[in-house]
């Protein structure tokens, strides 16, 4: 079955990415002796919360007519299916050498450009009515996220 989403949808998605990727960053943390190292996983971890309320402000802001159904679903059907996709395409549960902060960098980078790919792809899902221009936000923070990553994975070598 194919499915149009709405912003609230990739809201939605939004909101457990950022949880998904504060636990990862607070795992990460957890596993690490380095002080240095755990501080900054620890303030990439907030970061995420600060994001995740973020997007649940954005989603709030949202038009009655950007949340309503694209089809109908009376089962939840598709909230289940992009639920699925957010929890195991991005952040999802892998081995990673936290003894290594450049590994742990690496898989964070692959992680964001992961999210990014799927909020551009989602966004060819969300039809214009739908509150598709309200994605734009989401993909420039997960790019801002890569950037931040990137100086700090510059910083290990």
């Amino acid at each position: 079955m194919a499915y149009d989403f709405n912003a609230d949808d990739v809201f939605e998605m939004a909101e457990q990415l950022e949880r998904n990727g504060a636990k990862f960053y607070r795992s990460a943390a957890e596993g690490t002796d380095d002080p240095s190292h755990k501080e900054l996983l620890t303030q990439l971890a907030d970061m995420e919360v600060q994001h995740e309320k973020t997007f649940a402000d954005l989603r709030s802001e949202l038009s009655a007519r950007e949340k309503e159904s694209t089809v109908f679903d009376p089962h939840g059907d598709a909230a289940l299916y992009l639920r699925a996709l957010v929890d195991t395409r991005v952040f999802f549960e892998k081995e990673v050498d936290t003894s290594s902060m450049r590994e742990i960098l690496k898989a964070a980078i692959e992680a964001e450009k992961d999210s990014i790919v799927f909020y551009l792809g989602m966004k060819e899902a969300v039809p214009e009515q739908m509150g598709k221009n309200r994605l734009d936000g989401i993909i420039k923070e997960e790019m801002g996220h890569v950037r931040l990553l990137s100086k700090e994975l510059v910083k290990q070598k």
